[in-house]
């Protein structure tokens, strides 16, 4: 089944990374960071009751027509680079999400390349709108999400990747749910009262 909604969702996943180069050993003669924001066809870690994975082709769209930010942190106030200015270069390649940005010369951005050439800071968050996803559900497993269609709304070194905004994935999980035939939904509350038990445990 293929839900919608039109709120902003944050997430990071296994295997996304960011790398900063240089010309000096210490990484001076550059400002250019690049890596993966996202990949495609890899289970995320268990969120809530669920887990996602990303379609190749999710982010392409967006990608053309939106002008999408890089933050660090995701924080608003504290822009990176930005694909209008070109100072943030996004596509999508075989791996998933790719980005190369030219780090502001401000005291944020200073900061930023401090923290990731030093390794400090090296995992990827990107935030994001749903347009298209799909839910499913095997036997004795979590349900999975699969994001199909995303708006790109900017993409982020984070010093610790989490998962805080799963609200609006739940409430299209519970939907998904509801619109199951009686027998498909026992099978979820099933699955979900053994993993609670397994917590637990």
């Amino acid at each position: 089944m293929t839900t919608k909604n039109l709120n902003m969702e944050r997430r990071s996943f296994p295997l996304a990374e960011l790398r900063a180069s240089g010309d000096g050993p210490d990484g001076s003669g550059s400002r250019i960071v690049t890596g993966h924001a996202a990949v495609f066809d890899v289970l995320s870690h268990p969120m809530y009751d669920f887990r996602e994975t990303i379609a190749p082709g999710a982010f392409a769209e967006s990608i053309k027509s939106d002008d999408i930010r890089a933050l660090w942190n995701h924080d608003p106030s504290r822009v990176l680079g930005r694909t209008k200015s070109k100072t943030l270069t996004l596509a999508e390649d075989d791996r998933g999400l790719a980005f190369e940005m030219d780090v502001a010369e401000t005291g944020v951005g200073n900061d930023a390349l401090v923290s990731i050439r030093r390794g400090d800071v090296d995992e990827m968050s990107f935030g994001f709108i749903t347009i298209e996803d799909e839910w499913t559900q095997e036997p004795d497993e979590l349900a999975t999400r699969r994001l199909v269609k995303v708006r790109l709304l900017d993409v982020s070194p984070v010093g610790f990747a989490a998962y805080p905004d799963t609200d609006v994935a739940v409430r299209a999980l519970t939907a998904w749910k509801e619109s199951l035939p009686p027998a498909q939904r026992s099978l979820a509350a099933r699955v979900r009262e053994q993993r609670l038990a397994e917590a637990d445990g």
